[in-house]
């Protein structure tokens, strides 16, 4: 007999707070009372009562009536597939770097490969600043790297600022690049397509 009263007090007990812990809130009437409803309420009259009596000076608010469905919350989330899809998707358009065989996107140079070409100008950069300092370039200024100047005749310096780098040349770094078009202006602004024959 005891056994049984001390456990019916501990389940008790155990419903007691289960439901202060896992109540439902906001209730499930759907309405939110703000405001003081003490001094409108009379404890006298507790058979019959009214919604002006209950409320008072306070304002209904809207809340929630019942939550999500698990179909609407993924929907939210994941978006739905014949309109808008939110969850990632593999990427097509990558491509792998011929030169060093780093992944890049389709149209966007290869990162990798672009470092080496910001460290060369940085380092070209630095060669100008430290040869020619802070007087105004008037001359045109030619890089060249070990052994370049053997090439070219002396005429070709003429005119000219030379700034020397102590390195060779980088093998992807054309000697092209730095250099003038030889094909002179065209005179004429018409154009006229070619290969029609």
């Amino acid at each position: 007999m005891v056994l049984r009263l001390l456990d019916l007090g501990l389940r008790k007990v155990e419903n007691a707070i289960f439901t202060l812990i896992f109540r439902r809130f906001p209730p499930s009437e759907g309405y939110c009372v703000v405001g003081d409803i003490t001094s409108t309420h009379n404890p006298e009259r507790s058979n019959s009562w009214s919604l002006k009596e209950l409320i008072g000076d306070g304002w209904l608010w809207a809340v929630p009536k019942s939550r999500r469905s698990i179909e609407k919350r993924l929907k939210r989330k994941y978006g739905s597939p014949d309109y808008n899809l939110k969850i990632l998707l593999p990427k097509n358009t990558l491509r792998t770097c011929n030169t060093c065989g780093d992944d890049h996107e389709v149209g966007v140079l290869c990162p990798t490969c672009y470092k080496k070409v910001i460290e060369e100008t940085k380092a070209m950069q630095d060669k100008i600043q430290e040869e020619l300092k802070l007087e105004p370039v008037e001359k045109e200024v030619v890089v060249l790297y070990d052994g370049e100047k053997d090439y070219k005749p002396s005429e070709f310096f003429e005119g000219k600022r030379i700034i020397e780098m102590k390195k060779p040349r980088p093998n992807w770094f054309s000697k092209n690049l730095t250099e003038k078009t030889t094909q002179q202006p065209a005179t004429t602004s018409d154009v006229k397509p070619s290969g029609l024959g």
